[in-house]
């Protein structure tokens, strides 16, 4: 257990939900433009509707927000009054009309209400300190994980896995429980790197056998470094046996100068046994401190499963140590003994990481899943839609879970409570809203909205753009559906057509044949007139596409907020925090709710 010191102050409650007020009065406005699908763009008028200002101009102000926050790095807004929301801000949106009339105050309160403005999140740095007090790790000195992950994936993996080794450490723990663990990744890394018991969950077979294999390679990289850790040391001693062996050569062939001259018959008694290096007490321990400074990490730091399958005297040349008494071991019985030593090593290594198929739901029981539960943390990557929230429903049903720390995706695939008010009910326990305050107030996102939270203004702001031809060719195509063969909704989805059409004809045949409708009563002139129907107003698509960009924080800031109140609510959690892990351009979903658990036997209590 690391020598730590308190965990940082996070806000309480009642400061949270005040937070949270000032964004649903915001987002009470703001959220239709959200809400409005693409898809539906021209067809429905939606820039008509909503929007009461030139694309141009709101272009123009957008692409100066997204530069100057990137350049500002998102500087504090700070109210005049000191109280939660936006009291002296221009008007946003036409009180009559409810269209937006003001681009920059628009740009504004959205960022005034994202995660980091709000002062909601825990510094990264200064948690891990907090957790590793006095002790220190290193990541990635001793394996690359990019060698074999992708660069968003290893990215992830390093930084998520350093905070859950930490607090492991922190809270005395060994076993994880890695839910949504998919191809087993970052559970691998777990195991291998830091030593910790780790179960990886998944829904689906294909990834836990997947992960099975893959981590059997995994295990083989890995053991290619200490292998090749092995020859470096070994390559040394000899290095330095033979350097020994010339420097006693030259010095014996000095005193033999001196013997010729006195005894020339002693010359030819002289054998080349008599050249042997003499390996006293101070070579060996000179070799074996070069040894130690080969290794990068401390037992403390590396904590390997296979860490003690070897030890330095095993990498000595044979002769290179005298024994310290006169019983000899065989060497068949050595060998015994390090094939012994080495099988053991394997066999405690094999049960590092055993990833299980199951489905995770807020009801579900580790304890019929698990059979040696013990006391372990949950955490989660990149859990899919309701995965995230049933997450720490289990947490906090469980005892036996002392942490969780959770990533989510997907929030399109949430559940929403109050999303179809009139439709029978037949969730128990939905993804959204969590807590209690959004739960009395009835809250609902929508769907189009959730799924536009998914968007990455940090990617926008760096000129990683949104794809807007793509999206222009499927709204006009909408509007084609709708006017040729008088279809308004279809069930059928389109897909990734674009990339593999070679222009927007070629794109509306392909379209079509997908959806099952004859292309043939469609000529390219009736085609192209609607391209070129629309064409000119593209910019209104990308200018409202923009508007979605930048207000994206604000919906992924309520649904964190939602979740991390959550959390507070609950009696027996010693301490939450929201902290930003990633770097939001490698990987936009970067936000994890931690929370500890309350306990009489934990390091975890203590604040």
């Amino acid at each position: 257990m690391a020598a730590s010191g308190p965990l940082p102050v996070t806000q309480d409650l009642s400061t949270l939900r005040a937070k949270l007020q000032g964004l649903l009065r915001f987002l009470r406005e703001a959220l239709s433009i959200s809400n409005a699908h693409t898809v539906d763009f021209y067809t429905e008028s939606v820039w008509d509707q909503l929007v009461d200002l030139p694309p141009e101009t709101v272009l123009e102000v957008l692409k100066r927000s997204t530069a100057a926050a990137e350049a500002e790095a998102a500087r504090p807004l700070v109210e005049a009054d000191g109280t939660p929301g936006i009291t002296d801000f221009p008007e946003i949106f036409c009180g009559i009309s409810q269209k937006l009339v003001s681009v920059e105050a628009f740009a504004l309160a959205a960022k005034y209400y994202s995660v980091q403005n709000l002062g909601i999140c825990t510094p990264f740095e200064q948690l891990l300190v907090a957790l590793q007090g006095t002790q220190t790790q290193k990541i990635g000195e001793n394996v690359k994980p990019d060698e074999f992950m992708n660069l968003k994936k290893s990215h992830e993996v390093q930084a998520m896995s350093a905070l859950i080794s930490s607090i492991a450490d922190y809270c005395g723990i060994k076993q994880v429980i890695d839910l949504g663990s998919g191809k087993g990744y970052l559970s691998s890394y777990l195991s291998l790197k830091y030593g910790l018991n780790v179960y990886g969950i998944d829904s689906s077979n294909t990834n836990t056998h997947g992960a099975q294999e893959r981590n059997r390679k995994l295990k083989k990289h890995w053991k290619v470094y200490h292998t090749r850790s092995k020859l470096d040391v070994s390559e040394l001693a000899l290095k330095m046996a033979k350097e020994k062996k010339m420097q006693d050569h030259t010095e014996n062939k000095a005193d033999m100068e001196g013997v010729r001259n006195n005894n020339p018959t002693n010359q030819e008694m002289m054998s080349t046994s008599d050249f042997l290096p003499d390996f006293s007490s101070s070579v060996i321990s000179n070799i074996r401190k070069q040894m130690e400074n080969l290794h990068v990490y401390s037992h403390q730091e590396e904590k390997l499963c296979f860490e003690n399958a070897f030890s330095p005297i095993d990498l000595l040349p044979i002769n290179a140590i005298e024994p310290a008494s006169s019983t000899q071991i065989p060497e068949r019985k050595m060998s015994e003994a390090n094939k012994e030593r080495k099988n053991a090593s394997e066999s405690s290594e094999s049960n590092i990481y055993s990833p299980l198929t199951s489905f995770i739901t807020a009801d579900s029981e580790l304890h019929d899943i698990i059979q040696d539960l013990e006391d372990c943390l949950m955490v989660g990557l990149h859990t899919c839609g309701d995965l995230a929230p049933n997450t720490l429903r289990i947490f906090t049903s469980n005892s036996a879970i002392k942490g969780v720390c959770s990533v989510g995706c997907c929030y399109h695939l949430l559940s929403e409570e109050f999303e179809e008010p009139h439709k029978e009910c037949t969730e128990e326990k939905w993804g959204f809203p969590m807590c209690h305050y959004l739960k009395e107030e009835r809250w609902c996102c929508g769907r189009n909205a959730r799924m536009s939270a998914c968007l990455a203004l940090e990617r926008v702001a760096v000129g990683q753009g949104l794809p807007t031809e793509s999206l222009f060719y499927r709204a006009v195509l909408q509007d084609i559906i709708k006017d040729c063969y008088g279809i308004t909704r279809c069930d059928r989805h389109v897909g990734k057509i674009y990339s593999k059409s070679s222009s927007f004809l070629d794109y509306v045949r392909k379209s079509l044949k997908k959806l099952g409708l004859d292309e043939s009563k469609l000529p390219e002139k009736i085609i192209m007139d609607y391209y070129e129907k629309y064409k000119p107003r593209m910019n209104e698509l990308e200018a409202f596409n923009m508007l979605k960009v930048v207000l994206a924080p604000c919906i992924e800031t309520l649904i964190l907020l939602d979740r991390l109140c959550y959390l507070k609510e609950q009696e027996d959690i010693a301490w939450c925090a929201l902290v930003k892990l990633f770097d939001p351009v490698t990987s936009p979903r970067c936000y994890a709710v931690i929370a500890l658990r309350r306990s009489n036997d934990s390091n975890c209590s203590r604040y």
